[in-house]
């Protein structure tokens, strides 16, 4: 099957970005990162990089997932994260159910991973953005999810 991938190119090596140009986030796995960003433009493609690799299932399209999560604007304040709120959330991840950054870049993951994910606009909230949340249409998201769980649907 050609998915537009070069020959050998496997779908994690081909999203994953050099370490330098994508931020980097402190803490561990359960706690709330910071993120420091790098001095170069944000990536116009999605970004994922798996800080911590776990060790349990792997994520699959369709599953419901268990996350907690910190989302920022690229060099710009932080929107959202459930670490403050002391909850994790869960949602069926792979079938457009949130934004197209999360479903491509969690499916696969294994459970115990903290990963960075890097989301332009056009696979986070478009252009229209996300006012409420001060999401402008041209931001693009930086993420850490640290994947609690899956349980298959």
């Amino acid at each position: 099957m050609d998915d537009g991938r070069a020959p050998g190119v496997g779908r994690d090596e081909r999203r994953s970005m050099a370490d330098n140009t994508l931020p980097t986030a402190s803490g561990s796995f359960g706690d709330k990162p910071v993120l420091t960003f790098p001095d170069t433009p944000a990536p116009t493609e999605l970004g994922v990089q798996v800080i911590s690799q776990g060790t349990g299932e792997l994520v699959e399209s369709g599953d419901d997932i268990e996350v907690n999560y910190y989302g920022q604007v690229w060099g710009g304040r932080m929107f959202d994260n459930s670490y403050d709120r002391g909850s994790s959330i869960s949602f069926p991840i792979g079938v457009g159910a949130v934004i197209g950054g999360w479903d491509e870049g969690l499916v696969g993951q294994a459970v115990g991973s903290r990963v960075l994910l890097s989301i332009p606009p056009h696979l986070g909230y478009g252009e229209r953005g996300m006012p409420q949340a001060g999401i402008g249409g041209t931001d693009t998201l930086v993420f850490v999810v640290d994947i609690i769980g899956t349980t298959s649907r």
